[in-house]
């Protein structure tokens, strides 16, 4: 097992059914998309930029390109929830939530809109 392999074969059998295809699609076949999730989640498990990516896991703008493509077609978010489901299924997720109510009030210079303070526009208004 190398450094840079970031999931088990296990948990690589669960998530591989879940991404598309690039079957039937013109141009060039999709890279591994094993190398290429593990850099995704190499990249933010570290907090490095795409550019900083090792290149065990290919061009860092294929990694970037196929995170960005799986983000906006919505399979992150049909895996998150697969996984999700699959784990409250089996008892494994503890639903107990910790709220605070804690109130933080900014200063009034903070504000960042623009206020009416009365100024020469509206003294020039008749009644």
């Amino acid at each position: 097992m190398s450094r840079f392999q970031v999931f088990t074969d296990e948990q690589w059998a669960r998530i591989q059914p879940m991404l598309p295809s690039s079957d039937g699609q013109r141009g060039r076949p999709f890279r591994d998309h094993r190398q290429v999730v593990e850099g995704i989640v190499y990249r933010y498990r570290c907090g490095i930029a795409w550019r900083d990516l090792p290149a065990a896991f290919g061009p860092w703008q294929t990694v970037w390109k196929r995170h960005r493509r799986l983000s906006a077609d919505g399979t992150w978010d049909r895996i998150h929830a697969a996984l999700l489901a699959e784990a409250d299924a089996a008892g494994r997720i503890d639903w107990t939530v910790s709220v605070d109510s804690t109130i933080n009030r900014a200063h009034q210079h903070a504000a960042n809109l623009p206020r009416a303070t009365g100024g020469p526009g509206e003294l020039q208004e008749t009644a």
